[in-house]
């Protein structure tokens, strides 16, 4: 069977933990489309108003911009900034800061390796 990566999956809302809001709204959007059987990849859309969170990956994901503009900043101050069409990978290991500088939607593609 297919999946259709659009926004027909059902939306939920989600609070950013207070320990990971730096600033800004403190709810995102979620439609999450696919999960795989092993429960490692993941696929669907994310979104949220402006707003900065702490983040620290244990996973690789693929993020495609629809819209909006991102600054991600790594531990050491290094930024990189995409905006609406811009596709990048972010590498399990990495910790920083998310700005999503304005309103901001993604398609992601999550894997998380097993733990085993």
């Amino acid at each position: 069977m297919i999946i259709n990566i659009d926004k027909s999956a059902d939306k939920t809302s989600e609070s950013i933990a207070p320990e990971k809001l730096k600033s800004g709204d403190p709810v995102t959007t979620l439609w999450h489309a696919f999960t795989d059987k092993t429960d490692q990849f993941h696929v669907g859309h994310w979104g949220s108003e402006p707003c900065e969170i702490r983040v620290s990956y244990s996973e690789n994901e693929l993020c495609v911009l629809t819209r909006g503009e991102v600054e991600l900043t790594d531990i050491h101050g290094v930024k990189h900034n995409f905006a609406k069409g811009d596709a990048f990978v972010i590498p399990a290991g990495f910790e920083g800061i998310w700005k999503s500088i304005t309103a901001v939607e993604k398609i992601y593609a999550i894997f998380e390796a097993s733990k085993e």
